[in-house]
């Protein structure tokens, strides 16, 4: 066991334990009903972490039944989702079993980072062919339509945007770029018309501030007065106004950083936000340093996921980007998010601590 935790990259734990920390602090503040709740989900993602870092994940792409088999499970969810997930917070998205719920579509973010992983380790060379781009698509396409439907167009971005980082990397030309792009402009203007209208309202009120101010724009509005209010040092521990006497809304989920802000003021959250960026970092220099492209790409996925999932939180929370309901990766409460990361996190570990031996 010592010699197992030696070999852990400490820097990346680090950064994800100043991340859980300082999230399960404003969690107490703001909703201390759950707090015991994500104590309970993080034993859970510890546990999870442990496990997958003990496998080695570089030698699994020689074992596609097994990448298929966990990918072939999300899918299988993300229908269960589908046909018997009731209700909550406007969306069919979590599975519950008494006093549990999990949110399915979480499970698809590892599932698909895993499988394109495979799949462009071994024909990235062929990048420049279609059917290796459609064969490719396809893969997302299947478990993003599911997670749309539910309606999810946070998640259904964040799925995309692995996909294409993974297509990036590959080495697609310049000109397939462009023609991606005109192909995405496209769709966008066709999928509008699919679009709930809450989820068209948001849209619209992110590039008209003064729409619907104690409708659609209200969250981002409270969360712009609270970190607008915070100053450098901020109003102290369970003192924000904003979020204790509930103008914020969700400030354990999407507007924890300006609930955190709010107490902590800016020092906060730079903090915050510079464990963050260095958790990427780390995740990066892992993925440089592996010694197979299986392992390349999974950190590849993980950084885009991780990445993506910050600029559409934090990018919502400052009113420049509309809220699409996506976590703040170790930050906001959440059990499912902190699981599936936890476990993408002990998968990182487990590639770091091989191209070390």
């Amino acid at each position: 066991m010592m010699f197992l935790l030696k070999r852990y990259d400490w820097f990346l734990n680090t950064a994800l334990t100043i991340l859980i920390v300082v999230s399960l602090v404003i969690v107490y503040s703001v909703a201390t009903n759950l707090f015991w709740q994500q104590l309970i989900w993080l034993a859970l993602a510890i546990i999870l972490f442990v496990i997958c870092s003990l496998f080695n994940w570089g030698a699994l792409v020689n074992y596609r039944w097994f990448l298929w088999s966990v990918y072939g499970l999300s899918i299988i969810l993300l229908i269960a989702t589908f046909l018997f997930a009731p209700a909550i917070r406007s969306t069919h998205s979590w599975l519950v079993l008494g006093p549990i719920q999990f949110q399915t579509s979480e499970l698809a973010k590892l599932a698909l980072i895993i499988i394109l992983a495979s799949f462009f380790a071994r024909s990235h060379i062929k990048i420049a062919h279609f059917k290796t781009v459609l064969k490719s698509f396809l893969y997302f396409l299947l478990p993003a339509v599911l997670i749309f439907v539910q309606p999810d167009l946070g998640t259904t971005i964040i799925l995309f945007g692995i996909w294409l980082g993974f297509l990036l990397v590959s080495g697609l030309s310049k000109k397939h770029i462009l023609v991606g792009l005109l192909i995405l402009v496209l769709a966008s203007l066709i999928g509008w018309n699919f679009l709930q209208d809450y989820q068209q309202q948001r849209i619209i009120g992110l590039f008209d501030a003064g729409y619907d101010p104690l409708g659609i724009n209200y969250g981002v509005i409270q969360s712009k007065i609270a970190i607008g209010s915070a100053g450098f040092w901020g109003k102290g521990f369970n003192q924000g106004t904003q979020s204790q006497l509930g103008f914020l809304p969700e400030s354990a989920t999407d507007f924890i950083l300006a609930a955190f802000i709010e107490e902590w003021g800016l020092l906060g959250g730079f903090l915050v936000i510079g464990a963050f960026l260095f958790l990427v970092l780390r995740i990066l220099k892992i993925g440089l340093q592996a010694d197979n492209n299986f392992s390349r790409f999974i950190c590849l996925g993980v950084v885009v996921m991780f990445l993506l999932q910050f600029i559409l939180n934090v990018g919502s929370t400052l009113g420049l980007l509309p809220v699409v309901g996506v976590t703040f990766p170790f930050f906001s409460y959440g059990g499912s998010s902190l699981l599936i990361n936890a476990g993408l996190i002990g998968i990182v570990q487990s590639i770091a601590m091989r191209s070390r031996s």
